[in-house]
């Protein structure tokens, strides 16, 4: 057969030399060591904990090691692409501080564009002809109804599906067959010859996983489609010989197609990059782990810590201490270290599932949200509420120096400890609510509408909004002594019987009346920060509440 000729019919025109292309894009000027990595997303719109949970370790590795970490768009595949996908991906990354060095829509060096996979037609079309040229890929015209009817077969027969070995109806087609296909107009796709045998085995090194045992690639996979655009598998391993890609880190469904890229790089005569394949996001489901679900977990949608308004910081520091598994003890032990700091490394990773777990990135939003200050925090929250935040929300941010007094308190801001209520910024503002007219009564009174109604209108008889807090502590405990509580807790706990209860019970009325809630940060500041006019009226409308 005239591999030359065939070559020449299945991709018609002149295309640069492979050599060209090596010297366009040559090595890149680097330290020892260093590692060049990429996330490369399909422009589907859908961006997730997974794609962040792998970003995040090549950030860091190309990074730390004094590489890059560029940007790829995968988008050979038409029918799943969605318009502003990559903008989408680039925002919701850029919001967690994944740091490009290049790439898609972000620009840096442009020896190696373009990035977007669909914009490098004519590379990998050059590649193809020289594999048909080399006898290792040939046109297959075989339909998808042929194609289909061969899968069934195969399941019927209980055979590995695919297309290999004796089920590869194009494979041995004489010249004469494939060119009267071509006279006629036939559609067909450009497969490649594999070598390889299923049969053999060896062993792999896995950056993350160690030593693993794949067989041999034996499926004549697609390379070119039938509108001459590559398939995944053949454009990211020309693209990441061409970008000088050395480390790969992706999820581990993918280990199941090493054998074909292996195979690939060896065939183009590309040196492999190293591989590392982590391991899935899961959570427990009752008494069982199971991978997280695009269709069961809204957590597992990236757009979902933007909209609960979760700090991207401690987002990004809970996939760390995913990660790697002696980051937490680091975090706690250098907490005013950024995670930047820490030596992260492939050989921490989990081997095998790990367990997200929602209830733990709360606790980590806590400690981080608490570290802030009230000015971080204000901003923080300003953001969220602008971008995501009802009209009654964006309206706290009217008078900023009075919310700072309320942020301030509610965050412990001079107190011997910091004060952990604010998890998220939706939670923060919906907790603050009280401040600005927003009151929900969250808790029950646990005394009768006599008892409550006493309590408050003695209170009101004495307040006075010039009180210091000693002053103003010493009436409420007037108030309890009047109506048979104990003014003090130690005469309460030595003889609980003998009072109806004690001061904090009666605290307590006020600050539900207040508030709408049995705990709150120090109620003397609440009603400071409220002024006299507005604790009266509050009070007021609690007492005519039924």
């Amino acid at each position: 057969m005239d591999l030359n000729l065939l070559a020449e019919r299945l991709i018609p025109g002149e295309y640069p030399s492979l050599e060209t292309f090596e010297k366009r894009y040559p090595l890149r000027d680097l330290p020892v060591g260093a590692q060049v990595t990429r996330l490369a997303p399909s422009p589907t719109g859908f961006i997730h904990l997974g794609n962040l949970f792998v970003a995040i370790a090549n950030e860091r590795i190309a990074h730390q090691s004094g590489g890059k970490l560029y940007l790829r768009i995968e988008d050979t595949d038409l029918k799943r692409k969605v318009e502003g996908a990559v903008e989408a991906v680039i925002a919701a990354l850029k919001y967690f501080d994944i740091r490009f060095d290049e790439g898609a829509e972000i620009g840096g060096d442009e020896t190696y564009a373009p990035w977007y996979q669909r914009q490098r037609a004519e590379i990998y079309r050059a590649y193809a002809k020289d594999l048909i040229r080399r006898g290792r890929a040939y046109p297959c015209f075989c339909t998808e109804e042929e194609l289909s009817a061969l899968r069934d077969e195969q399941m019927k027969q209980k055979q590995v599906t695919g297309y290999y070995g004796a089920y590869a109806k194009c494979r041995d087609l004489s010249e004469q067959e494939i060119f009267a296909a071509l006279d006629a107009g036939k559609p067909f796709v450009i497969r490649l010859r594999s070598m390889g045998d299923a049969s053999r085995k060896h062993t792999f090194r896995d950056e993350i996983k160690g030593e693993v045992t794949v067989p041999e690639n034996d499926q004549d996979v697609v390379i070119l489609k039938s509108d001459g655009i590559p398939t995944y598998h053949f454009a990211h391993a020309v693209d990441d010989h061409l970008m000088r890609t050395t480390l790969v880190i992706r999820g581990e469904e993918w280990l199941a197609s090493l054998p074909i890229h292996l195979e690939l790089f060896d065939v183009l005569g590309f040196p492999r990059p190293k591989y590392g394949h982590n391991c899935s996001l899961m959570k427990m489901d009752g008494g069982s782990k199971r991978k997280l679900s695009k269709r069961k977990d809204p957590e597992l949608s990236l757009s979902f810590y933007r909209q609960e308004g979760y700090h991207p910081y401690a987002v990004k520091v809970y996939m760390l201490t995913l990660l790697n598994s002696d980051f937490e003890e680091w975090h706690r032990k250098f907490p005013e270290k950024k995670p930047e700091e820490f030596p992260f490394r492939l050989s921490k990773m989990s081997k095998s599932g790990a367990l997200f777990d929602l209830d733990k990135l709360n606790d980590i939003s806590k400690e981080e949200l608490s570290a802030r200050s009230p000015e971080e925090m204000l901003a923080f929250l300003k953001e969220w509420a602008f971008a995501f935040g009802a009209q009654k929300e964006q309206a706290y941010f009217a008078d900023e120096a009075y919310l700072l007094q309320v942020l301030s308190l509610c965050m412990g801001v001079g107190g011997k400890k910091r004060r952990k209520d604010f998890v998220t910024a939706k939670q923060a503002l919906a907790e603050i609510g009280y401040f600005f007219g927003g009151y929900v009564q969250k808790d029950a009174y646990r005394v009768d509408n006599a008892v409550r109604d006493a309590v408050l209108d003695g209170f009101l008889a004495t307040y006075s909004a010039a009180d210091d807090s000693q002053t103003w502590f010493s009436k409420v405990k007037a108030v309890a002594a009047s109506l048979g509580f104990a003014a003090e807790m130690r005469d309460y706990k030595a003889d609980p019987s003998a009072y109806k209860g004690s001061v904090a019970d009666v605290a307590e009325v006020l600050r539900i009346a207040v508030t709408g809630r049995a705990n709150s940060p120090d109620l003397w500041s609440i009603m400071h920060i409220f002024g006299e006019e507005r604790t009266r009226a509050r009070i007021a409308e609690a007492r005519n509440r039924r």
